[in-house]
């Protein structure tokens, strides 16, 4: 069967979304217009970041903040705190940057174009484009994973990521259409996340691109997109010090603004380095002097672009340690924004009995 104009695609996916759509609790009803707020904010969230995982995070930010003044209003470092566990921490505070800025000097009301979306904190290109197509209804070319996924097999398309993203993306932008580009946006992400998703080929007879898929006519739609190997990951290695005072209070700091976990709250700990640390060199790191002794075990956590290990160095403070940061019962250590990684050592030192 010969293709259909791109039109034709694009009014078949969207028959097929009207009958279809996910329910997300950011995603406006039928006849509903998009809150840009809540367009914006799941979008930020979705960055790097599964739909199971952003959705309760998302409905803790709307409760406590239902609108852009308040979460510029917001204390940082509350924003922090809830956003403690989501990752990828910069996006938090561009977060926040990018609220006070649409609520100070735009009165509240997010521009309706891609160039100016791209001029606010923590916006790039994606995100402005699924900004205009999904809260404006404009015909801007939204690509995600899904998106590549679904073009790389509707069009056969064999050259490996991320090479392939400028092609993928010519190729999306023929079929965006002028008439309803944000459910059409919308339609495509609902379509690679749960017709054409990454384990191949097994839901193509319900897929309403089926007749005109390339590489289903060809047999290797479980083979694209096609991705290049990946280096392997190195590791790097680090101390943690977990500090308790006499009335078992534990230390936290905070991390620099800038960097990775910036502004997050932390266990004190070494530099992360490639070499492992002695507790004899580490030592010359730890937030105050103290019999310190390193605990059985350590705690590992995969970033983006290396793995860490950490060990656990536990100390009690003496009554006259003064040392920089702040000391936090163990009952209130959940309130605090503190990472995953974070989390990790507090649940390895309480495991081992401090």
């Amino acid at each position: 069967m010969s293709a259909p104009s791109p039109d034709g695609l694009a009014r078949r996916l969207l028959a097929w979304y009207d009958r279809n759509r996910r329910s997300l609790p950011w995603r406006a009803a039928p006849g509903q217009i998009p809150d840009p707020y809540r367009v914006w904010l799941s979008e930020i969230m979705l960055q790097q970041t599964t739909v199971q995982a952003a959705a309760p995070y998302f409905l803790t930010f709307q409760e406590r903040w239902p609108t852009i003044h308040a979460l510029a209003a917001a204390p940082v470092e509350d924003v922090m705190q809830a956003w403690a566990g989501l990752g990828y921490y910069a996006r938090a505070r561009n977060l926040h940057k990018c609220a006070q800025v649409v609520s100070q000097w735009r009165e509240g009301r997010f521009p309706d174009d891609e160039a100016a979306l791209r001029q606010l904190p923590g916006i790039g290109d994606y995100t402005a484009a699924a900004i205009a197509a999904i809260a404006f209804d404009r015909p801007a070319v939204v690509v995600d994973g899904n998106v590549e996924r679904v073009m790389a097999r509707l069009f056969a398309h064999a050259e490996p990521l991320p090479a392939a993203k400028a092609a993928l993306k010519r190729l999306a932008a023929g079929l965006t259409p002028g008439e309803r580009p944000g459910d059409y946006a919308q339609a495509v992400m609902d379509l690679g996340a749960t017709i054409c998703t990454p384990r191949g080929d097994a839901a193509c007879g319900i897929c309403p691109w089926m007749e005109f898929c390339e590489a289903r006519r060809l047999g290797i739609a479980a083979d694209l997109p096609a991705k290049a190997e990946k280096p392997e990951r190195p590791v790097r290695h680090g101390i943690a010090f977990w500090t308790v005072r006499r009335d078992d209070a534990v230390l936290l700091r905070r991390r620099p603004p800038q960097g990775l976990l910036g502004g997050m709250m932390e266990i004190p700990s070494t530099p992360w380095r490639s070499a492992p640390w002695t507790l004899g060199e580490a030592s010359a790191e730890a937030p105050l002097g103290a019999d310190w002794r390193l605990l059985p075990g350590s705690v590992r956590h995969t970033f983006s672009h290396f793995h860490l290990e950490l060990a656990v160095a536990v100390g009690r403070a003496g009554p006259g340690a003064f040392p920089r940061g702040i000391w936090c019962s163990l009952d209130h250590l959940g309130g605090q924004a503190l990472p995953t990684l974070m989390r990790k050592v507090v649940r390895h030192a309480l495991a081992k009995g401090y």
